[in-house]
């Protein structure tokens, strides 16, 4: 008797914290929005701060070819001043033809590059632009994989708590009847609180479940950028049901994974401007000349000396050797990330098809008319418990098994369409729309 007395306490608890869930999750109020996967994605890809962050970027970086295209301005000096002869010392102090006969000097200086580096920070520069386009489209394919993903969460996750949200107000329907036959002795006690419990605990994992539905609703509305708003995903489960992944070969998925994958993309680019960047370090250790023109009034034991110049760095301790070598070695770096890079995208896509073919067999295999049968049942199977037609332990197990089954039947589809989009994420292409 006094386990089923601690039994019955421990519900009591759990009847109580139940409430007071429930009545918390009732305070914060929300719209609701209807979306379908088109309108999520058009949303997306008008309000995320992410990517227009990464648009800043790919503009900043556009701004450098300008830059890198510019030619080194020319360098101009001017000097006057007194012209002041040692041998005379009454000249030490001003007099009246200081300006006649003062020294002026002008020079005019042009660096001129030479070794190509001017059309090498050109390359270098629109190199750079492009990896930018790279990450950004490849932000858009990370954050889209996102959206993809939590939508059709969030989808099959809300049919799992209709199978709750059923199954509660049906025990509560039994509750509320057991209640109003408390203390007349028609009904049993401990079958009272076997099914009290089974309420409690239906309760407690709905509430996980919806907890498991906001934690991906809040991810995808930062995804989406928008607010205050719960979203309802709108599906087609005919489209889905539709996929295969016998539409595509799997030479065909590789073959436009290495022309589309935006991370492969990025590592050829990084592989690129390395190339571009030793070559670049080369070119420097070639010194720059520097060609200039002068005039001088009275510089010289000559008057108004005009002269022309060139000036060049002698290159016998700095040749650049220091840079160069760890130009050819980022060389080599990148090389290698871009193979591992290669050999990670096919061994994605490989797996990836293999997880679709496995998901397909096993959704093919669920009967058709399961679901609506099990929802048939579920209503002549209350019903029957209420005319005492059949005991309380076949009932509750019917009603588990209900559950069990729907909450499967969700996560096998849910996982077969998430290997379809799994495809489209290690391709970067929309194969499965």
């Amino acid at each position: 008797m006094l386990p089923l007395k601690r039994w019955i306490l421990s519900v009591a608890i759990i009847l109580i914290l139940s409430c007071n869930v429930f009545a918390q999750t009732k305070t914060i109020t929300m719209d609701t929005l209807h979306l379908s996967l088109d309108s999520a994605e058009n949303i997306f890809l008008k309000n995320n701060l992410l990517l227009l962050a990464q648009k800043y970027n790919v503009d900043a970086q556009k701004a450098l070819i300008i830059q890198a295209k510019l030619l080194p301005n020319p360098n101009f000096s001017f000097g006057r001043g007194p012209v002041i002869p040692i041998n005379d010392p009454a000249s030490q102090f001003p007099h009246s033809n200081f300006f006649s006969n003062s020294e002026n000097s002008v020079t005019v200086s042009q660096l001129i590059l030479l070794a190509g580096k001017r059309n090498k920070q050109i390359k270098i520069a629109e190199a750079n632009a492009q990896l930018a386009e790279y990450q950004f489209y490849d932000l858009i394919r990370t954050l889209k994989y996102t959206l993809r993903s939590d939508f059709f969460n969030i989808y099959y996750l809300q049919q799992s708590a209709k199978v709750y949200d059923k199954e509660i107000q049906s025990l509560q329907k039994v509750v509320n009847a057991f209640n109003q036959q408390q203390g007349k002795g028609y009904i049993a006690e401990k079958e009272v609180v076997r099914i009290k419990a089974q309420l409690y605990s239906l309760q407690s994992e709905y509430n996980d479940l919806i907890n498991q539905i906001n934690d991906t609703e809040s991810e995808l509305r930062l995804v989406l950028q928008i607010k205050n708003v719960f979203i309802y995903p709108l599906s087609n489960d005919n489209k889905l049901a539709a996929l295969s992944p016998q539409q595509y070969a799997l030479t065909t998925l590789i073959d436009t994974a290495y022309k589309n994958r935006t991370d492969l993309l990025i590592a050829k680019a990084n592989t690129s401007i390395s190339k571009l960047n030793y070559d670049y370090q080369k070119a420097l250790a070639v010194p720059d000349l520097t060609a200039s023109l002068s005039y001088d009034k009275q510089g010289s034991y000559a008057q108004n000396f005009n002269s022309a110049g060139i000036a060049i760095d002698l290159p016998f301790f700095n040749r650049n050797q220091g840079n160069i070598k760890s130009a050819k070695s980022l060389i080599d770096y990148n090389v290698a990330t871009q193979k591992s890079t290669e050999a990670t995208l096919e061994e994605q896509i490989y797996r990836a098809l293999q997880k679709a073919y496995d998901n397909n067999k096993l959704y093919q295999n669920i009967d058709s008319t399961f679901t609506h049968d099990f929802d048939r049942l579920l209503n002549e199977v209350f019903i029957n418990y209420e005319k005492r037609n059949i005991g309380l332990l076949d009932f509750l197990d019917f009603y588990d098994s209900y559950k069990q089954n729907t909450l499967q039947i969700n996560s096998i589809k849910y996982n077969r369409v998430q290997t379809f989009e799994d495809i489209n994420f290690y391709t970067g292409t929309n194969f499965y729309n």
